[in-house]
């Protein structure tokens, strides 16, 4: 990370807080009225392969002892009305606003995997987690929809394994190997503009095949 970037992130994270205030307000008080405590969800995801951080969400889903691993359709039933609503918007992604004034990620970057599966693939995440993590990205844009379309059609906490594993985890990391290789703050800025607005007309990434 240049530390132009990390300027500007630390810039755009107080700037769209102090914006954001009285919403992060209102949906502190619907969680707590309609769902209850806690209202958020930390998880723990890795920055490096060896340097691990606490990634603030809203919490949308009923909790569980036994909750691990990526979501797919095995965890649909446990996802609150104010969840889903907070999903459909990302609305429960403004808590890492915190996340970028900490350091621990930018807005744009590969999105920060789970323990479980650097372990699994140290090599190719050695390579992704190169750049810092973000809240959006190139395989975010280009992949999210149909990572998602792939992993709501799982039933089962095994076979949503499977299918990320298999399916999603080296398809989403060589995108993020492309964005490795090309990421410039004019990149970075239009790749922002794509994820607030998604019908911009920018050029479409598609998902290598694999």
């Amino acid at each position: 990370m240049t530390p132009m970037k990390r300027f500007l992130d630390v810039l755009a994270a107080l700037i769209l807080t102090t914006v954001l205030f009285p919403l992060i307000l209102w949906l502190i008080a619907l969680i707590l009225i309609r769902e209850g405590r806690p209202i958020l969800y930390i998880s723990e995801r890795m920055k490096t392969v060896d340097r691990p951080f606490g990634l603030w969400k809203f919490r949308t889903m009923r909790t569980s002892s036994t909750d691990s691993g990526v979501s797919g359709g095995d965890k649909a039933s446990r996802i609150t009305p104010t969840g889903e609503f907070m999903r459909k918007y990302r609305l429960d992604e403004i808590p890492q606003l915190w996340n970028i004034l900490r350091g621990d990620i930018s807005f744009v970057g590969p999105r920060p995997p789970l323990r479980r599966y650097v372990e699994m693939f140290p090599e190719l995440y050695g390579e992704v987690l190169k750049a810092r993590p973000g809240i959006t990205g190139l395989a975010t844009i280009a992949f999210h929809q149909h990572e998602e379309n792939l992993l709501a059609a799982c039933k089962t906490p095994k076979e949503t394994e499977r299918v990320y594993v298999e399916r999603c985890v080296a398809r989403k990391a060589r995108i993020d190997l492309i964005y490795q290789k090309r990421h410039h703050l004019c990149l970075d800025f239009l790749l922002m503009l794509k994820t607030v607005y998604r019908r911009l007309p920018l050029q479409r990434h598609r998902p290598p095949r694999g």
